[in-house]
């Protein structure tokens, strides 16, 4: 078979920056599940959008993680630099920088959730594969025959479970199978038991049971072991761990699982004297079918929202990128700050000769001297016109008819024009004429005239 060297090559295809980084983000995204991690904050930040960005490390590496506001609402406690914390989160990729990343949907304090924390797992792991299925639920018998309770003899749960079986059908035989319900030795003991009681042949239906404490307690009752003896177990299983807030893995595995000790032993046996029990315990068992069936869906649902890529992805990924234009906007705004603070100082430096305030000294010291030399010219001006007017007042005086009065001469003026009279054929006989002396004036009337 030969070649040809100079055939076409195919088509390569060519990938832009944005398209790879969508890819390598979906492919993340989709193949991962949501998964735990563990690990120190570092790094963190709170922008003005309310999301959380932080560091993920341990003490070989690191990872970025951002928490959107949305979920860190949830959050009881502020995250604080080297804080421990467990976190729930999924894998992501932001496409802006190219930067690997994970998205919290949880974030609690590590230590505290540990046990939590494996509990869920093993639940997730053991609802994978079935065991909490009700296909896989035996029904109780509706009057057992003989009941195997797996409990410890000395606690107070078995004198509770006898005490109500007693009350509401004594004729039904009760054996207690005895096991260590907390310690190492525990799990095991209680995977034997359940094994002894379905070679023996004498039960119908098994009562595991202890009675409440802290979840390290009951954590026997979350082992593995234990759940697969109950669900591999013939007989049919009624669990009744702790108080009626407390579940355990056994309580899921198991056919029933009832509130408490009481409860169970309320449920395994009817009301021999009120059959009207009987129907309550009917109402309560298809109550917890339904809580069982819910449970089912609501993990249905969440596998469902897993495969679902909502859109408010995209929209975390666009607040993403903007909170990241939001910091490089902050640092080029306090760039340019620093750089006209710095030139403005220079102007100022430069400027200080030129000052306002320099000027306007300058100019107040002038006009200060001419302040004072208008002053002294003022007072000049104002003593030479003193003196000028002392002298015309003198020679006013001088002048003045009126000092002529006082020499015996009259000012005589008419009367009726008010004209002084200087000539005498200014008036006539018989005209009424006014004559002023030094000391007083008087009318008269003209007789005669002599030129």
């Amino acid at each position: 078979m030969t070649t040809d060297l100079f055939s076409k090559t195919p088509e390569r295809e060519i990938f832009s920056v944005s398209q790879l980084n969508r890819q390598a983000r979906q492919l993340l995204e989709t193949h991962l599940p949501l998964l735990w991690v563990e690990g120190e904050l570092s790094n963190v930040s709170i922008p003005s959008s309310g999301h959380w960005y932080f560091t993920l490390k341990d003490d070989q590496a690191q990872v970025r993680c951002c928490m959107f506001r949305n979920r860190n609402m949830l959050v009881r406690f502020k995250p604080q630099q080297g804080q421990h914390v467990l976190l729930r989160a999924r894998v992501s990729l932001y496409e802006g920088r190219g930067d690997y990343q994970i998205i919290a949907e949880h974030m609690e304090e590590a230590g505290s959730g540990a046990l939590q924390r494996a509990f869920d797992e093993l639940k997730h792991k053991l609802a994978q594969e079935g065991l909490f299925n009700e296909a896989h639920k035996k029904a109780l018998p509706s009057l057992p025959k003989h009941i195997g309770v797996i409990t410890s003899p000395t606690g107070a749960a078995i004198h509770d479970v006898l005490s109500v079986l007693e009350r509401r059908f004594p004729g039904i035989p009760v054996t207690v199978i005895p096991v260590a319900v907390q310690g190492k030795e525990s799990a095991p003991q209680i995977v034997k038991a359940i094994d002894l009681a379905n070679r023996a042949g004498l039960f119908d239906v098994l009562l595991l049971t202890r009675g409440g404490g802290s979840m390290e307690d009951l954590w026997s009752f979350n082992e593995e072991i234990v759940a697969r003896a109950i669900f591999n177990s013939e007989l049919p299983i009624v669990s009744a761990v702790g108080h009626e807030v407390d579940f355990t893995i056994a309580d899921f595995v198991a056919d029933l699982r009832a509130p408490t000790p009481s409860a169970a032993a309320e449920i395994l046996v009817p009301d021999a004297d009120d059959w009207l029990d009987k129907f309550i315990g009917f109402e309560m068992l298809l109550e917890e079918a339904m809580l069982r069936r819910l449970q089912q869906w609501q993990r249905h649902l969440h596998n469902l929202r897993q495969r679902l890529r909502h859109p408010r992805e995209r929209l975390e990924q666009q607040s993403q990128r903007l909170d990241n234009l939001e910091l490089r906007l902050k640092n080029h705004i306090k760039h340019l700050l620093n750089d006209f603070k710095s030139r403005i100082r220079q102007l100022e430096i430069r400027q200080q000769p030129h000052h306002p305030q320099v000027r306007l000294q300058q100019l107040k010291e002038r006009v200060a001297a001419h302040h004072q030399r208008l002053q002294t010219a003022q007072l000049r001006l104002i003593e030479r016109k003193q003196q000028a007017f002392s002298e015309a007042a003198r020679m006013l005086n001088t002048l003045s008819p009126l000092n002529t009065l006082d020499r015996g001469y009259a000012l005589v003026t008419d009367v009726a024009t008010q004209k002084v009279i200087a000539r005498s054929d200014q008036v006539k006989p018989g005209t009424a004429v006014n004559a002023r002396v030094a000391q007083g004036e008087f009318v008269c009337r003209v007789e005669s005239i002599t030129k």
